[in-house]
């Protein structure tokens, strides 16, 4: 039904569409007043909701200007993220639920809410690395289709976090609210190198080359070398004493504030 009908909405007594809101707001939630418009209500099959969500949302977030020191800019997310995410909201979402998915656009980030808690055993902490479908059947026969939405090899939020990181942006957030999963897509710059090292230097002791380029998203051990030789040089970082070429570790400087 939810594949195959036009209007499943139709026949199914309950509500299982999607609903669109822009907010002209930055605050942590949408008011009547920041509504810039009614909700747009996404219907039809499964793969039309997906392909319109994704089409009306993007059409919504190019829309959005914020001011910068340079004045007014456009908004900008990874497409590949947004049509993840919404994705991931359709084939996962507990359909038990009568509600809809919400789609919320604010000045500084979207956030999808998808009803119904993580199956089984995934948690907002494993979701990247553990495998579970709810409605497999549905995720199974809508990657028959052409052009499907989804790849059905359980990497919808990979991609999207992927993407993310790729447009130099935070990684998506996800939680369980409320009676939803929520996903949220922040427009907040992700964090430099040197920032990502004192951050992770504040709950541990030293860090290693190798911790330094996980945390940092880089694979190039002469780059990173390089980007912990110039924070040595700039007084944030220094050796840790004992250690051998093949052992080196960094902490904070001792200079530090001096």
């Amino acid at each position: 039904m939810l594949l195959f009908a036009d209007e499943p909405q139709a026949a199914i007594p309950k509500r299982c569409g999607l609903k669109i809101y822009r907010y002209k707001t930055k605050d942590d939630e949408g008011s009547r007043e920041t509504l810039d418009f009614d909700p747009i209500s996404i219907e039809g099959c499964a793969y039309d909701q997906i392909k319109s969500a994704v089409q009306k949302s993007t059409e919504i977030i190019e829309s959005v200007r914020i001011n910068t020191p340079s004045g007014l800019a456009t908004v900008a997310y990874p497409s590949t993220a947004l049509h993840e995410v919404i994705t991931n909201a359709v084939l996962h979402r507990d359909y038990s639920i009568a509600d809809d998915i919400h789609i919320r656009i604010f000045d500084n980030r979207v956030e999808v809410l998808s009803p119904g808690t993580l199956p089984a055993h995934i948690t907002p902490e494993n979701i990247l690395n553990e495998r579970f479908a709810r409605n497999g059947a549905i995720v199974r026969l809508i990657n028959k289709f052409p052009n499907p939405p989804n790849k059905d090899v359980g990497e919808g939020l990979n991609t999207a976090f992927n993407a993310m990181r790729e447009m130099k942006l935070k990684p998506p957030v996800v939680s369980q609210d409320g009676g939803y999963v929520k996903v949220i897509l922040k427009h907040e710059a992700l964090a430099t190198p040197d920032e990502l090292i004192l951050d992770f230097l504040k709950t541990h002791d030293q860090i290693r080359n190798k911790e330094a380029r996980d945390i940092c998203f880089i694979g190039s051990e002469n780059k990173m070398k390089r980007i912990i030789q110039t924070m040595i040089a700039n007084g944030l970082l220094e050796l840790v004493p004992g250690k051998t070429r093949y052992t080196a570790a960094y902490r904070l400087s001792r200079r530090r504030g001096k």
